[in-house]
Parts: C-alpha cells; sequence; structure tokens
C-alpha cells in the first residue's frame, strides 16, 4: 500500500515537471469554474486543462490559458461548479438499462393505479411477452397490504407477469407465470426464501428472496442483442447524470456485453463488474485478483448475501419485527458456506463484498471477514459490506478497526424513513444509515445508489445524506437527524470514497495532475446552497475520458 502511494505521487510530481520542461498543448481546457478537485493539497482551483485522457494541469484562468493552442477546445463554465465524476459504488446496470424500457410502477399511488399502468404497459406487448422490472412500493398504499396474483390476472390473461418490488427482494407473479413455473399449493419452501400464501396454503403470487428462482428460471434469457441495447441505455443514462464510474454488482457473466460496447466505441461509462461470490472457483483458477482490467473494464470482485430487505420483511435482525413478532426475517441461503467461500475466495486474492441490511445479517458477515483477515494474514484486501444499514452502534465501531468499507446508498433512507418506525423499534433505528457515526469511528464510506432499486442520480443521494428528509416531508428537520454529515464529506463518498472502494484511488475520484479526466459541471454551487435544493441541481456537462459525453441542452 505504501509504495503504491509512492508510486502515485511520484508520477504526479513527474508528471508536472514534464509539463514545466516541454512546451504541451492542452486538449481540452475548463475555464472560469468554481473547481472543488476533493484533491486536499489543491482543494480549490479556476479551471483545468485536459491532455489525452489524463488531467493536465489545475489552477488559474492564466496558467490554464497559457496551456491552450490553436486546436484546443475551451469550455467556459460561467462560474459553474466542477467537480469529479459521480461514481456509483452499487448498482444493477443492465438490471437498470432493461428497465428504463419496462413498466414503471415506483411511484403508483394506489392498487388502482398499479393495475392501470401494467393494463396499458400489456396493450402494446405481443402475447406470450414477458412483463418483468416494475420496482412496485406497496408502502406507497393505503393500507400497504402485499398486491396479489388475483390483482392483475384480469389484464395480463396473455402475458406471463413477474415483476419485482424495489428492493428486489420480493416479486409478484401473475397465474400464468406461476403456471408455468409449477408453483402451486404442494411446491416446497426454499431455504432463504418464502412463498407468500393465502388462508388456504395457496400461493398468492408473491414470492421472496430465494423463492423467487422458481418463475426466474422459467423466464426467457435476453439475447445478446438486447442486452447491448439494455447496456446502451444504460450507459447514456449514467452519463447524463454525471455518473462516469459504475461497480456493477449484478454482472456476472454480462462482462462481454460490456467490452462488446466497449469495442464499438459506445461505452461511456467506467464498470467495476462483480461476480456472484459462489464464483470463486471459476475466478480463482484463472489466475485473476482484485480489480483486473484497465481503466474502462474491470473484474474481480465478487458479491454475496447474508439477507433480504427491511421493505420485504426478510431483513435479518436479532429481535422480531414489530409488525411481525413472529419473523426476525430470513438468513439467506448462502449462510451456511458464507465463511468457507469467503476465506477460499480471499486466499484467491479477489475482493469480497456481502450485502447486509439487518443488524444479525452485519453481525455476522463482520465476524466472517474479521474471521478470514485473521486466518489468511494481513494484506490490502478491502472487505465490503454493501448496504450496511441497520447496525448495532458497538458493530459500527468494528468497520474503522477492522478496516471494512461501508458501502451505502443514502436514497434509501428518505425512502425507508417513511415507514420503517413499523418494524424497529427507537433502539435499533439509532443505528440506521448511521453516517456520521461511521465517519466518526473512523470507517471509510463509499455512496452509491444501488439503480434500477432507486434512482441512478446521485445528486438525490447528496441531497438525502445532507437533510434526511423523508418523501413524505415528515421529518423536516431530518429523519434521525444527528446522523447528517456535510455535503464536502457526501462527495467524497461518491467520488473519491468510491474510487477507493475498487481499488481506484491512484487514478481516479480527484481532479489531480495525473489522473483520468473524469468530471461534471453542475447547474449550481451544492456547497454553499441551502440542502433542501440539492435535489433541483442539474448536470450541464459530464466529461470522460477527456471526452465531452453530455452536454444538457439547456445549458
Amino acid at each position: 500500500m505504501k509504495n503504491k502511494f509512492l508510486l502515485a505521487i511520484f508520477s504526479i510530481a513527474l508528471f508536472s515537471t514534464l509539463i514545466n520542461a516541454q512546451n504541451l498543448t492542452a486538449d481540452l481546457v475548463i475555464i472560469n469554474a468554481k473547481v472543488r478537485t476533493m484533491d486536499s493539497a489543491k482543494p480549490n482551483v479556476e479551471a483545468i486543462a485536459v491532455m489525452g485522457n489524463k488531467i493536465l494541469a489545475v489552477g488559474t484562468n492564466t496558467e490554464i490559458r497559457a496551456l491552450a493552442g490553436t486546436n484546443t477546445k475551451t469550455v467556459d463554465a460561467k462560474g459553474k461548479l466542477v467537480i469529479p465524476g459521480f461514481n456509483d459504488s452499487h448498482v444493477h446496470f443492465m438490471e437498470g438499462g432493461f428497465q428504463l424500457s419496462a413498466v414503471d410502477l415506483r411511484d403508483a399511488k394506489s392498487p388502482e393505479e398499479f393495475v392501470r399502468r401494467i393494463k396499458d404497459f400489456a396493450a402494446k406487448l405481443p402475447k406470450g411477452r414477458w412483463i418483468l422490472g416494475g420496482k412496485w412500493d406497496h408502502e406507497n398504499w393505503t393500507p400497504n397490504n402485499l398486491p396479489t396474483k388475483e390483482l392483475i390476472d384480469a389484464v395480463t390473461p396473455d402475458n406471463p407477469v413477474f415483476i419485482d418490488r424495489l428492493d428486489g427482494h420480493m416479486s409478484l407473479a401473475n397465474s400464468l407465470a406461476l403456471k408455468l413455473a409449477s408453483v402451486t399449493k404442494d411446491t416446497k419452501e426454499v431455504e432463504g426464501g418464502l412463498i407468500v400464501r393465502d388462508a388456504s396454503g395457496n400461493p398468492t403470487g408473491v414470492l421472496k428472496d430465494a423463492a423467487m428462482v422458481y418463475v426466474n428460471k422459467v423466464i426467457p434469457e435476453a439475447s445478446f442483442e438486447q442486452k447491448l441495447e439494455a447496456a446502451q441505455a444504460a450507459t447514456d443514462y449514467a452519463a447524463s447524470l454525471g455518473v462516469t464510474s459504475v461497480q456493477d454488482m449484478s454482472a456476472g457473466t454480462d462482462v462481454g456485453v460490456y467490452q462488446e460496447l466497449m469495442r464499438r466505441g459506445k461505452l461511456k461509462t467506467r464498470i467495476y463488474a462483480v461476480s456472484p461470490l459462489s464464483d470463486w472457483q471459476r475466478m480463482g483458477k484463472t489466475g485473476v485478483r482484485a480489480a483486473f482490467g484497465d481503466e474502462m473494464l474491470r473484474i474481480g470482485g465478487l458479491k454475496g448475501y447474508s439477507d433480504g430487505s427491511l421493505g420485504s420483511t426478510t431483513a435479518w435482525f436479532f429481535e422480531p419485527y414489530l409488525d411481525d413478532p413472529k419473523s426476525t426475517g430470513l438468513p439467506a441461503d448462502e449462510i451456511p458456506k458464507m465463511y468457507e467461500n469467503v476465506l477460499n475466495a480471499d486466499k484467491a486474492g479477489l475482493q469480497i463484498m456481502i450485502h447486509a441490511i439487518g443488524d444479525k445479517a452485519n453481525d455476522t458477515v463482520l465476524s466472517a471477514f474479521e474471521r478470514v483477515g485473521r486466518e489468511n494474514g494481513l494484506r490490502d484486501r478491502r472487505f465490503r459490506v454493501e448496504h450496511a444499514q441497520h447496525l448495532r452502534i458497538e458493530d459500527i465501531k468494528r468497520f474503522g478497526s477492522l478496516k471494512i468499507i461501508a458501502s451505502m446508498q443514502p436514497f434509501h433512507l428518505i425512502d425507508d424513513g417513511r415507514w420503517a418506525f413499523k418494524r424497529l423499534d427507537e433502539k435499533r433505528l439509532k443505528g440506521t444509515y448511521a453516517f456520521r457515526t461511521f465517519l466518526d469511528t473512523g470507517a471509510s464510506l463509499a455512496f452509491g445508489t444501488d439503480w434500477a432499486v432507486a434512482p441512478l442520480n446521485p445528486l438525490l443521494g447528496i441531497y438525502a445524506a445532507a437533510t434526511r428528509r423523508t418523501l413524505d416531508d415528515k421529518n423536516p428537520n431530518g429523519w434521525i437527524p444527528e446522523q447528517k454529515i456535510s455535503v464536502e464529506e457526501i462527495v467524497r463518498a461518491y467520488t473519491s470514497g468510491s474510487a477507493y472502494a475498487e481499488f481506484q484511488e491512484s487514478i481516479k475520484g480527484t481532479i489531480t495532475i495525473g489522473k483520468l479526466a473524469d468530471f461534471v459541471i453542475l447547474s449550481d454551487d451544492i456547497f454553499t446552497m441551502n440542502p433542501n435544493d440539492i435535489r433541483q441541481t442539474k448536470v450541464l456537462t459530464t466529461v470522460l475520458d477527456g471526452k465531452i459525453i453530455y452536454e444538457n441542452d439547456r445549458r
């Protein structure tokens, strides 16, 4: 680690010397800007010069103008804020791309609207085409009853339906989909999953976590070309939101799709493509190690699960849910083999990331990481807990002491905060999305969105972490306000923090000489404006690899 740091410092120093020793000309300059570099050595500058795909220089307008030549493209930022490109530490990129053209149920405010949207969408499809995606949220409804197959059967007689709740931990199937999957009253439960049933034991259509496999296995796989279209939609959309890097938690074997998009020159997003934890043997046998690849596309990360979600009441807790006293949630079916898989994957030099929502799930993952770190010996492994949503206070402190990264998604807190109190008592809520405590106890934060579970727009996440105002506007001063953090800290978590979480802090995450030229121009100064207005901020320009890949028409 020390040698890598010294090498990075030497490279930057050498690059600076070359600038002075040669008459270098920039390909792109940004002038008249308020640049927040997120580099503590030079935090605020007026202008940026880019040569090729790297930052050539940062400084005053006069200094940077001197590097412009006849062929240099000059962008006058007109006093607007420039920050590093956003690096989303946790997305489901391909799924997000597909969701852009799927039925959208996220903000359906009632079962009636839910049904109407599905009916309208189904009317445009050929007979037999599956209806997927959805991202519904029954917490938007009063009462907040789960949907059933009977709700949608009449409007989807010819199309099998399997639509996800927004957290991805339970889905609703219509009767046709259940028939194709052979899910009946006699179907057995699976470890780590639940078939929701009515009083007579018949499936209602809702399947939770591991039980979703019954239907998933009969859904036709998308073709390579369909995946290319989804990936193209995802990367174009990310560019419009200033997201220049993502860490795709469900890339798996779709790496080839991103590779083809890159070959065609159409990939606008740097991707760390993560595979399931169970793939450790396959990847280990190839000799791949953590963060293997180039600046655009890398592999070597593995993701596992320890539980489900709070919204689906499958997050795993020490104590029962307030609204379901018989349940403490569902430990994932990976739990029995988790320690062994983490131990062996770590021995193979791969990076491990485990999904954990509930306090017992987080404790279990932290204990597995601690044990493996002790048994495999010291190295720069950067274990990650994905979500880290609800923890006992004593467990939060373990992140800093064990050097475990908390990979979190701020938007979830202003969504969950509308109803989480129905499920968790006040004591447990004290350790919910505890950003302030994480930072104060020495943990590394990496922020993301969990798209398509939540919106990809990072500015909504910055608003969420800074204000903690829930979506129902019932917490104007913030939900659990003592856990607010500053905009500066939030942006770091979305840029340099996320870069660190993927072993890339030496090449991106700050606007620093010698690093990749990835940055965005924003419509407003999010560091000085009222935090309540941050969600109105727009991305005006996105630069990736030194090239402008998005410009807002209203700029």
